[in-house]
């Protein structure tokens, strides 16, 4: 098959379904119709519901989190190495060195399920947290600009914290049985939990009610600043791109947005990120607070502490971003499509 210069096929020369969403139509006044070749779904004419956002993005965040797991496994694993150790004595007994070297000492001592430890909770975390902060951001942006279509840089932020805190609200719980089966090996005496039912049960009775909400100050501070980092990052580079014509709304533009907003995530949000991880796993008593992790953090280990597992971070927040805003768009876009095939079959 050949194509035009525009990079388009004659609409003679390709006998295709005109409905199937991989083709776009484009017809040009006073030339044969053509057909441009696009990857991904079409972006349907009525813009996605407040339903199919909420219902995507947690599908989208599941997929991603299926994906990129073991990456925040390790990362988890570095971020709690030599908390009970000054910096000295941290670097000369590390367990772990390295995204690929925690993952291959994982993998020996504990085997490969141990990669894996609390998916079950770490899906029901994507599930309550992504549908809010992800799907609904866009409602809660046109709620701050009163419908405008022109959302400023302050109205994004705002909705940005508003969804990332309001999902802590809903899924705080998931997150600390999330954090407490990635950070105990598979292996020895020293496990605390056998499944995800007994962590929740465990911590309920051992910690009370509010050991399940432990660290719900840090991650609401770490949430909103995620979310606006990732979401107005996206947000914006994309908008930029589409904008000065560097590329179309397609899977390419997606890609690029969401790799640089988990860089820009990675770099703002880490420091929270070590401070809310040590926090829930701390033991009872350990930290009087957040704020406290943060200062013996500091004073055992340096200001370098506060990255620790910055390369699993980023590897992981840039893949999950990419996997996930990738795969959200295109659910909208399915999900929109069956929904009008649905209302008009003919």
């Amino acid at each position: 098959m050949q194509l035009t210069d525009s990079g388009r096929v004659p609409l003679s020369r390709l006998v295709a379904d005109r409905r199937c969403p991989l083709l776009h139509l484009s017809p040009s006044p006073g030339r044969e119709e053509e057909i441009s070749i696009m990857v991904g779904f079409k972006a349907t004419d009525v813009p996605p519901t407040a339903t199919v956002k909420f219902l995507g993005a947690g599908t989208a965040a599941c997929i991603a989190d299926l994906i990129t797991f073991p990456l925040d496994t390790a990362k988890v694993r570095l971020q709690i190495q030599g908390e009970r150790q000054g910096p000295a004595r941290a670097v000369a007994s590390a367990q772990y060195r390295g995204v690929l070297g925690t993952i291959l000492t994982m993998v020996r001592t504990e085997g490969p399920r141990s990669l894996y430890n609390g998916l079950v909770a770490g899906l029901q975390r994507q599930m309550s947290f992504a549908s809010v902060r992800i799907g609904l951001y866009d409602s809660v942006k046109q709620f701050y600009t009163k419908g405008s279509e022109h959302a400023g840089i302050g109205s994004r932020l705002l909705a940005g914290s508003t969804t990332g805190a309001l999902a802590v609200a809903v899924a705080q719980p998931t997150d600390v049985v999330k954090v407490r089966f990635q950070a105990q090996a598979r292996a020895g005496s020293g496990r605390r939990y056998q499944s995800t039912v007994d962590a929740y049960k465990t911590i309920a009775r051992e910690e009370g009610f509010r050991g399940l909400w432990k660290g719900t100050s840090p991650n609401v501070a770490r949430n909103a600043i995620v979310n606006c980092a990732e979401l107005v990052t996206y947000d914006l580079i994309k908008d930029a791109l589409l904008k000065a014509n560097l590329m179309t709304d397609d899977l390419p533009c997606h890609f690029t947005s969401a790799f640089g907003a988990g860089f820009c995530t990675t770099v703002i949000a880490s420091p929270v990120d070590v401070v809310k991880t040590r926090y829930m796993n701390s033991a009872p008593g350990q930290y009087s607070s957040a704020g406290h992790c943060a200062l013996t953090m500091l004073h055992k280990e340096g200001p370098r502490a506060f990255y620790k597992g910055f390369m699993p971070s980023f590897l992981r927040l840039g893949s999950w971003n990419v996997v996930m805003f990738v795969t959200y768009e295109q659910l909208k876009r399915a999900l929109m499509a069956a929904c009008t095939s649905r209302e008009a079959p003919f």
